[in-house]
């Protein structure tokens, strides 16, 4: 099988088959990102994807979840990614599960009629990187979407029964925009009503363009404490009608949070809570991308 550089994915994928229907990210200019920055953007031949499902195949007795990737394989057309999935059904009829990156454009070029054929042949979820859901924040880490897009995003693929997972990341407005980047997510996620969010915190990688924002004292990251206040405004007003299943305990997280909304909000600001009142955060040395 062949990958071309890192290869990144969900960590709800961490035991799936990973194949590269697409080589980096089509948009790759989000400012805190650095993933995709050593990889020119480029869709790879349909029937090189299939060879390398054939060569797994033959390899593996029993796969059960497969993740295309790179960044937003979804930019793909539909015609080409229904051939990915009927070939993925034909060579593992035990497959349970294939889900996809994709940016919120990616979801809104497609028709309702689109995003259900996909549906229907086998896509589940679709991970969509949200990242804030203030304009302001989006506007300066160059998301290429605004809020309204994201929640009409997140919608759309839900109500095509795909199941959307969509993240944010904590501080990533620094000090001085938290309370609008925590209001901000709060709304998309009530709004849109995704199957599930994650919460991240910002880590920056000297490769990422905030970087030189960071290192020039033009952006602050905020402490554990700050991240805290900002997921206890967050979680206090993350109320959906749907329910939301919530994780906030990837490596990059200081206090792991796992739960329900709304139904385990109170749990969650319970534990951040007391956190707080004893200092209980994971030491910046164990914070992994």
């Amino acid at each position: 099988m062949e990958y071309e550089g890192n290869v990144y994915r969900p960590p709800s994928e961490a035991y799936s088959l990973i194949v590269q229907a697409t080589i980096g990210c089509s948009h790759n200019k989000c400012t805190f990102c650095s993933m995709y920055k050593d990889k020119q953007f480029r869709t790879r031949p349909v029937e090189d994807v299939i060879s390398d499902f054939r060569e797994a195949r033959s390899m593996y007795r029993a796969i059960s979840r497969i993740f295309l990737a790179d960044g937003d394989a979804l930019v793909l057309e539909t015609d080409k990614i229904l051939l990915l999935l009927r070939e993925i059904r034909e060579l593992f009829p035990e497959c349970e599960r294939v889900s996809i990156y994709g940016n919120p454009k990616d979801v809104l070029r497609k028709s309702h009629e689109e995003l259900v054929s996909l549906r229907e042949n086998g896509l589940a979820i679709i991970y969509i990187g949200a990242e804030s859901g203030d304009d302001e924040v989006l506007r300066r880490v160059e998301k290429g979407a605004d809020s309204d897009e994201i929640i009409t995003a997140v919608r759309k693929a839900e109500d095509a029964e795909i199941q959307a997972s969509v993240t944010f990341i904590s501080g990533l407005g620094g000090i001085g925009l938290s309370e609008r980047h925590a209001l901000g997510i709060a709304r998309v996620i009530n709004e849109s009503r995704p199957s599930f969010a994650a919460l991240l915190t910002l880590l920056l990688d000297p490769g990422a363009s905030m970087y030189e924002d960071l290192a020039a004292g033009s952006f602050e990251l905020m402490t554990p404490e700050q991240i805290a206040g900002e997921t206890l405004l967050l979680l206090s007003q993350a109320r959906p009608k749907a329910e939301c299943v919530f994780r906030s305990n990837h490596a990059s997280n200081y206090v792991p949070l796992k739960g329900t909304l709304p139904n385990d909000n109170d749990k969650m600001i319970t534990t951040l809570k007391n956190a707080l009142k004893n200092g209980a955060f994971k030491d910046d040395r164990y914070r992994l991308f």
